[in-house]
């Protein structure tokens, strides 16, 4: 059985179409995070900086404040950081200086740059929330639900071929050979799944390796509540560190894309060539997408648990959370687990039927 897993999984990574969409993942996912982390723009009243520089500026400004968010901080930071209307007329919760300023005015400012009136149990509730340099994580976590989602289209090109490429003829041997209809097939979708596996822990590691040479260490332990006003409306309403965010992302890029694979799986099986297989994979891995589902019901948190919103992953992390601080995204765990049990069942059960002639 393992020469017969190791000689499946070879054939996969033979064929160029999988190189070809693996190469493209990494390399859009190295010019994202470059672009993102050059294009970085930050200024502290004095001086302003773009890049490397302004990721250093950010960080020394953050460094500052950082700690637990108080009124008192509050107030220190709105006097020090952010600038008044009279400068020249600009409303000042939108202006953009740098990451800690955006972050502060967004939530406490008026329009003029001085207090809101707002405290910040008035904004956040009872949680403690920890501040710091958080905005490097933040687009870090942005690019990678770009290059995940991408990930999960070159999974369909690479797994789609597994067992309709056999459908020319070859099946005959197979399926007429002791173990043709066994072992084999069991042996296409263990190779499918693995396959799946180690692309994704390269491009995961790929992307977090990036984050941490751009961006350094610093703020995996604050909260993403406190984030430049550009990050508000694309984040999660939750109390949770940069740190959780990123494991939360990274769990659903595995239990997605294994999902992703097993649907695929059963496709490739049910069609009789390669082009058929991907054209059904891909249709059924974005339907959820066109689903007239409002945010507060029941279907739209049905929608959040297929595989697309796995790698997605902002609709459902901001579904409610279960209790305890654990989210609702846990649940992507037990149905990656019921879609590759499926997958494997239903694939090669398909495949052990197909007609001999």
């Amino acid at each position: 059985m393992k020469k017969l897993i190791q000689y499946e999984f070879r054939k996969i990574f033979k064929r160029r179409l999988t190189w070809i969409a693996v190469l493209a993942v990494l390399l859009l996912s190295f010019a994202l995070s470059f672009s993102t982390y050059q294009n970085k723009f930050a200024f502290d009243g004095r001086n302003q900086a773009s890049g490397r520089d302004a990721v250093e500026m950010d960080k020394a400004i953050a460094a500052k404040y950082e700690g637990v968010l108080t009124d008192e901080k509050v107030q220190q930071m709105l006097s020090e950081l952010v600038p008044k209307s009279d400068s020249r007329g600009l409303n000042a919760i939108y202006l953009y200086q740098n990451t800690t300023q955006s972050a502060v005015a967004a939530r406490f400012s008026d329009i003029n740059g001085n207090w809101n009136g707002q405290s910040v149990s008035d904004v956040f509730g009872s949680e403690e929330i920890k501040i710091g340099y958080v905005d490097g994580w933040i687009c870090a976590s942005r690019d990678m639900t770009k290059i995940f989602l991408l990930l999960s289209f070159a999974v369909i090109i690479m797994i789609a071929p597994v067992f309709c490429t056999e459908y020319g003829g070859v099946d005959n041997i197979i399926l007429s050979s002791r173990y043709g209809r066994s072992k084999c097939a069991a042996a296409k979708v263990i190779a499918g799944f693995l396959a799946t596996v180690i692309i994704t822990t390269v491009v995961v590691s790929g992307n977090m390796a990036q984050a941490f040479l751009f961006y350094g260490k610093d703020g995996l332990d604050c909260s993403i509540l406190f984030a430049p006003l550009v990050s508000i409306s694309e984040y999660i309403p939750f109390n949770i560190t940069c740190g959780t965010l990123l494991r939360y992302q990274i769990l659903l890029a595995f239990t997605g894309n294994i999902s992703t694979a097993g649907i695929t799986m059963i496709f490739s099986a049910l069609c009789k060539n390669q082009m058929a297989a991907l054209v059904a994979s891909v249709a059924v891995y974005v339907f959820p997408a066109i689903l007239p589902a409002a945010e507060s019901g029941t279907l739209f948190r049905l929608a959040t648990l297929s595989p697309l919103y796995h790698v997605l992953f902002v609709p459902i992390m901001s579904v409610s959370q279960i209790k305890d601080g654990i989210l609702f995204a846990v649940f992507a765990i037990p149905i990656a687990v019921l879609f590759a049990i499926v997958g494997y069942l239903a694939s090669c059960k398909i495949f052990a039927g197909h007609q001999v002639f």
